[in-house]
């Protein structure tokens, strides 16, 4: 018999709530009409300061962790420099985007889901947050490693945020979206199935901070000198390529090191090798805003780069560590509110309710309204106004005003306009809308570019998402909740859903269920709705396959697999040529400490096949020498190198070693090099510049 379930506590019974048949309601006990979607004027645009039911709902989102970050709470951070390289004059007039202007940065990459203390390599959204300190003061550029995201207005992102979390009778699992909560939520939102495709796809396990791109995801604005407005996309494009590494390995390394990320950040720069970003913007004129299949001011669509090209302006480089990890990443409080003269806001529902969550979280989050007088908020160029109160005061301003207009201090701080200076000013734009709480049409295609991106991907990155959502939806419990979201794979492409469903036991739906018609229908009463002509079908930038000519083996981890009497001749010439390219070695034998080589010198050894894992090294290398037949004994070795390969990587071996392969049941292919059959050095580097060849995946002939 099952045994009751007791809280033995008549205190927290007494306040035990049961939702269960109740209507949803404000924490006054209000009814809630529509809880999908912020008031705004018309259904495209600004939401307005009036929605008390918003706002009460993020003030008490923005204060239910303490002192933890509600979301990104995982993060490294490092400090650096943006130099403009282009002329954007004719589209802004911020003075830190003029062509030759060198503006410091600090930069912040998290994850978003888990706590502070989760592991670095969850398949997971990522953040990348840069705060530019310019001589006009402090713009933050708060974005992820995804152009998109899964909601469209800023009313439910709590729910998002509280679907993915830990569940909350029992927190489990941590850093995961691999559960019931999550897919129920997503399987009731179809708005979310672009980013979904995206949160499947190898963008969600990034084989470095270095390696990823960033991207601001809403749509802003530009307003030059004479106030003209243009409409702006911001992307980081990191200088080494944007990869990721497996699944089987994202697990792996999850174990052996759960600071993967961070420290593989923290080493490059204190190594010297700095990681560099490319910041491109796409750029749209306010006339073109209603032209497209899509809505720009969508935040679940992005603009394809065949439409837009992305014009480069700059470049970011990070070459400094922080000193004190809380001191500046921990206290460091990001805002995409904070613009600076030449940046505005679009009418993107989204981005308009995260101008308010950010900053109030970081005022609750800091301990008071102080917080950007903490040194790594502190403008560089200096703050003058009348607030000299509140907690966490640190500035002594003088004299007896602390209000504006005044006579007794000459009226300073003045306003920028009273002596003709450049001061932030909105961007003009006429509104002339009723005040509602709806959502536009333009927004109700749902799976146009979720289609868009699946059919981006190479077939292994193709597979790569037909697996990660099989291994996701067979975590969930509940048949009805997979069967709504094969519903939503049907509607974006049918073999995808097949291919899933055939790994769940499952036949897709051909329509979606009810009750995700009925939630979409609270949005658009008339839904579904015939989406317009897509203009792109494919879009090259979407998918991480690196085109030939364009890799890069810069800062690459090479394991050198040895042993006693290995040879220093083969062993000094294959570290050459890696490091001619910008890649380092790293010596792993049976035990650390004195090795001797063939030639009678010694290296020091601070890797053993024991201690080290495959998964932290990007290629391998077994030189010749008289360490082969050792080597063939040692299952520790053996299992290292079948391991590398299992995940596709590059994988050499010199005339003498060859034997190995078969050991580890290696088979010959394009990334395995044999001295005997290959260029050693030229093939092993062309093999990396690939990054992984997939390929390798298909037979599932490898055992580790």
């Amino acid at each position: 018999m099952k045994k009751q379930k007791s809280s033995q506590n008549p205190n927290i019974d007494k306040n035990l709530i049961d939702n269960s048949n109740k209507i949803l309601t404000t924490n006054d006990g209000v009814p809630i009409h529509d809880n999908n979607n912020t008031l705004k004027a018309g259904n495209r645009g600004p939401s307005l300061q009036q929605d008390h039911i918003y706002f009460d709902k993020l003030m008490h989102f923005d204060r239910e962790r303490i002192p933890e970050r509600v979301v990104h709470a995982r993060g490294s951070a490092a400090h650096g420099f943006f130099e403009a390289t282009a002329d954007v004059s004719e589209y802004t007039s911020a003075k830190f985007l003029k062509k030759g202007t060198v503006t410091p940065v600090f930069t912040r990459f998290s994850t978003v889901a888990g706590f502070k203390g989760s592991t670095d390599l969850a398949r997971d959204v990522r953040g990348f947050s840069v705060k530019f300190y310019t001589e006009e003061g402090n713009y933050d550029l708060v974005g992820n490693n995804i152009p998109v995201f899964f909601i469209q207005d800023a009313m439910n992102f709590p729910d998002l945020v509280h679907a993915v979390k830990p569940e909350p009778n029992n927190e489990m699992p941590q850093a995961a979206s691999a559960h019931d909560t999550f897919w129920d939520f997503i399987s009731l939102m179809p708005e979310s199935a672009h980013m979904i495709m995206w949160v499947m796809s190898d963008r969600a396990i990034p084989r470095s901070l270095r390696m990823m791109e960033g991207f601001g995801v809403h749509t802003f604005k530009f307003v030059n000198k004479d106030g003209k407005g243009t409409f702006v996309k911001f992307h980081w494009r990191p200088k080494l390529g944007t990869h990721s590494v497996a699944w089987n390995e994202a697990q792996k390394i999850s174990g052996f090191n759960s600071d993967f990320h961070r420290q593989d950040l923290w080493e490059a720069i204190e190594e010297g090798n700095y990681p560099q970003w490319d910041l491109g913007v796409q750029l749209i004129p306010e006339e073109d805003e209603l032209k497209y299949s899509f809505d720009i001011l969508d935040p679940t669509k992005i603009i394809p780069e065949e439409l837009i090209p992305l014009k480069i302006i700059g470049t970011m480089t990070l070459n400094r560590n922080p000193e004190n990890f809380f001191a500046e990443n921990e206290q460091s409080a990001f805002d995409p509110g904070r613009v600076v003269p030449g940046i505005d806001f679009s009418n993107d529902p989204l981005l308009q309710g995260r101008i308010f969550s950010y900053m109030d979280t970081q005022n609750y989050r800091l301990g008071g309204p102080n917080f950007h007088e903490l040194p790594i908020n502190r403008p560089l160029n200096g703050k003058h106004n009348n607030q000299k109160d509140g907690f966490g005061k640190v500035d002594i301003l003088k004299g007896a005003v602390s209000y504006f207009p005044n006579s007794k201090m000459d009226g300073c701080p003045y306003q920028a306009m009273l002596r003709g200076e450049q001061g932030f000013e909105s961007h003009k734009e006429k509104i002339k809308a009723e005040k509602v709480r709806e959502r536009s049409d333009s927004f109700a295609d749902h799976f146009s570019q979720a289609t868009l991106f699946f059919n981006s991907q190479s077939p292994e990155e193709q597979d790569h998402i037909i697996n990660a959502l099989s291994f996701e939806l067979s975590k969930v419990k509940e048949a009805k909740i997979r069967e709504r979201v094969l519903a939503i794979l049907n509607q974006i492409e049918g073999k995808l859903a097949k291919k899933v469903g055939d790994n769940l036991g499952l036949t897709p739906p051909k329509e979606l269920d009810e009750l995700t018609l009925k939630f979409a229908r609270q949005n658009h009463p008339n839904y579904p709705i015939k989406p317009k002509k897509q203009e792109v079908k494919k879009s090259e930038a979407l998918s991480m396959k690196v085109k030939d000519g364009e890799g890069t083996i810069e800062t690459r981890k090479v394991a050198f697999l040895i042993d006693e009497g290995a040879s220093k001749s083969s062993v000094d010439k294959m570290k050459s040529a890696l490091e001619k390219e910008g890649a380092s070695a790293v010596m792993i034998a049976s035990k650390v400490g004195k090795l001797t080589f063939d030639d009678g010198s010694t290296t020091e050894i601070q890797h053993s096949y024991l201690t080290e894992a495959s998964v932290c090294y990007d290629a391998f290398f077994t030189p010749e020498g008289k360490h082969v037949k050792d080597l063939a004994k040692n299952p520790d070795y053996i299992h290292f190198l079948n391991e590398g390969y299992r995940h596709c990587k590059a994988i050499s071996f010199a005339k003498g070693a060859e034997e190995l392969a078969k050991k580890a049941f290696i088979e010959k292919d394009a990334a395995v090099i044999f001295e005997s059959k290959d260029d050693l050095h030229n093939d092993f580097i062309a093999a990396m510049k690939k990054h992984r060849l997939w390929e390798r995946e298909k037979p599932r002939k490898v055992p580790a």
